[in-house]
C-alpha cells in the first residue's frame, strides 16, 4: 500500500470533521484506508458503497449499480463477526442487491 495515498486519505478523513464521508471522497477514503485497517474503515466502506449505487452517476448503469453492491457484500462479509456493525451493514447490502436484482418495481 502507498503510505502516502493513506496518509492522504486519513487526512482528509480527519479534515471532514463528519461521523461518515460520502460520495466519490468517501468511496476513494475508505477504499484506501479498509485494507490497512479493515475492521475500523469497512463497515464504512459497504455503506457509502450501499449508498453510491443511488447516485445519478450511476443510475443508467445496471452493471455498474450491481458491481458496487457486490463490493459491499463483499466487504462487509469480510467483517469480523465480532464487528459491532457488521451484521447491519451485510444486511443493508444484501437487501440493496436483491433490489437491484429484482429490477424496477412496477406500479
Amino acid at each position: 500500500m502507498d503510505q502516502d495515498m493513506v496518509m492522504r486519505a486519513r487526512v482528509m478523513l480527519l479534515s471532514a470533521n463528519t461521523r461518515v464521508v460520502r460520495g466519490v471522497t468517501g468511496l476513494w477514503i475508505y477504499r484506501i484506508l479498509t485494507p490497512v485497517e479493515p475492521e475500523v474503515y469497512g463497515s464504512k466502506l459497504a455503506y457509502v458503497l450501499v449508498e453510491a449505487c443511488a447516485s445519478p452517476l450511476v443510475r443508467d448503469l445496471p452493471e455498474r449499480r450491481m458491481a458496487l453492491l457486490d463490493e459491499a457484500v463483499e466487504v462487509a462479509t469480510a467483517l469480523s463477526p465480532a464487528n459491532p456493525f457488521r451484521d447491519k451493514v451485510l444486511a443493508k447490502a444484501l437487501t440493496a442487491k436483491r433490489r437491484e436484482a429484482e429490477g424496477p418495481s412496477v406500479s
